[in-house]
């Protein structure tokens, strides 16, 4: 990425909270780092229920229903968007903090491993967005959305 150019980057997040969504710790630190740079950061979520929703007081799972955009606005405080309306040409790079939700919301790996899917319209962005030569990148467990997308085809993102 070219120092001195303003960029904007996608924050693509699974929720709010470590266990059930996207670390916040490592969202709100991309969120920072991006400013503190100079860049603009557009926070991106699925519009879709979580698949599982945790209290994360007591670390235990709650029979509730959650929206992982609903619930990744309390991070982007309230300024995000739905990934099906991003518009790739207007994105210089996507980044996915970690958190359990990018295994469980947007991919099922905490369940099926090396064999998961990922979210069809987050596959749908990140292959575009690779193909355009876009910059991605991954955090903590996000890794294993890129492995499953793009293999080790020994290039970096």
């Amino acid at each position: 990425m070219n120092k001195g150019v303003k960029m904007k980057i996608g924050v693509i997040l699974s929720g709010c909270g470590v266990q059930d969504g996207s670390e916040i710790h490592e969202a709100v630190s991309a969120l920072i780092n991006i400013a503190l740079r100079g860049h603009t950061a557009q926070c991106i979520a699925v519009d879709k229920l979580q698949s599982s929703v945790v209290n994360h007081h007591k670390g235990e799972k709650m029979d509730e229903k959650r929206n992982v955009i609903v619930e990744a606005a309390r991070i982007a405080r309230g300024k995000i968007i739905k990934i099906s309306e991003v518009k790739l040409d207007e994105y210089d790079a996507f980044i996915l903090p970690g958190g359990f939700g990018a295994a469980t919301n947007l991919s099922n790996f905490a369940t099926k491993g090396a064999d998961c899917e990922v979210d069809r319209e987050l596959e749908d962005l990140l292959v575009k967005a690779k193909n355009l030569g876009k910059a991605l990148g991954f955090m903590c467990i996000a890794p294993v959305i890129a492995a499953r997308l793009f293999g080790s085809q020994g290039e970096e993102l």
